[in-house]
């Protein structure tokens, strides 16, 4: 039994910069990061499970249009939401993910829906929506998914050939590569890592990304740590990110932090893989890398540690 436990969120890497970013915008960043944090909290501070905390956690984020996942999705070339999620067990190793869904209020609970109640670890598209009918979870009409500004920012791209990486886009103010994500620690020293996102502004032939990918995009491993990524899902799958991390852990003995720095700084560095990684090991250590000018993060611990930020 740990006495310590923990949850840490990211909303994204690549952040608005500086000088774009408003007092007002910032503050209601900042809130939604805290909003999410609590969410989990919450749940571990009642003696819930890390599985839980990471659903919650994420669940508040896909609830908030600022951020690229559930409400805030990006719309495709296609002018349409879909959107994947993969959540993991670091206890059990049981995974759940799902791929191109669309109008699923919070794609993490089909995920978890998908680990809990099939025999699969992956569905995609008109399958994962049927089985989350099935299941019974909540569908939202497609307005409910349109937000102006991320309207603007695929008016802007959709003539061209151009998927858009939040963060790159020159004419853009949003520059966020999309992704939220949660991982937690809990009071029995169980960790669990889950990950959302709406993908890439403009993204084109049913594209997909690290998130709903185990390993590349989410791992959790009691024997290492929970990992959550967001970046250039191209590259992290390319590297493997999420499990790269634990193996460093796992057959050289580093630390947390030691494996995820290889990993964010190094590795995908040399794939021109612009991101950052969050992660929590059983002992309570608690990583937050990035390679971007900034990622939306925060964590809190029943320690004292509270705190949410934006930039490096």
């Amino acid at each position: 039994m740990s006495s310590t436990f923990a949850i840490v969120i990211h909303g994204g890497a690549g952040t608005i910069s500086k000088k774009e970013m408003t007092d007002e915008l910032e503050k209601a960043f900042l809130q939604g990061l805290t909003d999410a944090i609590n969410a989990g909290y919450s749940v571990l501070e009642k003696g819930g499970t890390a599985i839980r905390a990471a659903q919650a956690s994420v669940m508040s984020l896909e609830d908030n249009e600022l951020f690229n996942a559930g409400k805030g999705s990006v719309f495709t070339r296609k002018g349409i939401h879909e959107m994947d999620a993969a959540i993991m067990d670091g206890k059990t190793l049981g995974a759940g993910a799902v791929a191109g869904v669309r109008n699923i209020r919070n794609p993490i609970e089909l995920a978890a829906e998908v680990m809990l109640n099939s025999d699969h670890v992956l569905l995609s598209g008109e399958g994962a929506n049927e089985f989350a009918l099935y299941r019974k979870l909540k569908i939202e009409p497609t307005e409910y998914f349109f937000s102006k500004t991320r309207y603007d920012q695929w008016k802007e791209a959709r003539d061209s050939e151009d998927y858009v990486l939040d963060h790159n886009h020159e004419k853009s103010k949003e520059k966020r590569i999309g992704t939220v994500g949660a991982v937690a620690l809990d009071s029995e020293g169980n960790v669990a890592a889950a990950t959302s996102t709406g993908g890439m502004t403009n993204k084109n032939f049913g594209r997909l990304g690290d998130t709903p990918v185990i390993g590349s995009g989410t791992y959790a491993n009691n024997r290492t740590a929970a990992i959550s990524c967001t970046g250039h899902g191209e590259m992290f799958i390319r590297a493997v990110a999420a499990y790269d991390v634990s193996c460093l852990m796992e057959y050289k003995g580093l630390s947390l932090h030691e494996a995820m720095d290889i990993v964010v700084n190094d590795k995908l560095v040399k794939l021109k893989g612009e991101g950052g990684i969050i992660g929590v090991d059983p002992k309570g250590n608690i990583a937050m890398l990035f390679n971007s000018e900034g990622m939306y993060r925060g964590a809190r611990n029943n320690m004292g540690l509270n705190e949410t930020a934006i930039y490096k």
